[in-house]
């Protein structure tokens, strides 16, 4: 079965109607991507260089905050609702979790129960990699859950803040 034609996402990223001006859509088009992709490498690489799962998980929450600032809440929820990504946030909670509990079971809270690999290499700081990911995840699925809660309140205080139009009695 086919979605409407209104509802592609191709179809809403050119429509005046939703999201800011063409100019913004098309540098967030331009930009959205290397942000996306800059968001992983500051989590992935995290151990060997400043930053880590939360500043990364930022960068991707940012990323994905400006494409629904350019071209609207409806674009962005088609690839993740809101209800998919406070699921994100939850399993990546769970999953950092895990990690302490796997090193618990290893011998201490949060113990290294992988090898610590080649110094200055991606796969070598353990589980603090592992951390890193269920971190990012959490932070950035979390900064958009919490962007659009906001949205949708700072919109209904919009609706309940315009005056009722007084009901005219003719007699």
């Amino acid at each position: 079965m086919s979605e409407p034609a209104e509802d592609r996402p191709e179809r809403l990223v050119d429509d005046p109607s939703h999201g800011m001006t063409l100019v913004v859509k098309t540098i967030t088009r331009l930009l959205a991507g290397f942000i996306l992709i800059y968001g992983l490498y500051v989590v992935l690489y995290g151990h060997l260089s400043p930053g880590g799962g939360f500043a990364g998980g930022v960068v991707l929450g940012c990323g994905l905050i400006l494409m629904v600032l350019a071209f609207g809440r409806r674009f962005v929820v088609q690839f993740i609702s809101e209800r998919g990504a406070g699921m994100w946030d939850s399993a990546g909670a769970l999953a950092f979790l895990g990690i302490a509990v796997l090193g618990y079971l290893a011998g201490r809270f949060f113990q290294n129960f992988l090898d610590a690999g080649k110094p200055f290499q991606l796969f070598s700081g353990g589980t603090i990699p592992l951390s890193n990911i269920a971190i990012g995840i959490k932070v950035s699925a979390c900064l958009f859950v919490v962007f659009v809660a906001l949205a949708a309140f700072k919109l209904g205080d919009r609706d309940a803040s315009e005056p009722e139009k007084p009901e005219s009695h003719t007699a």
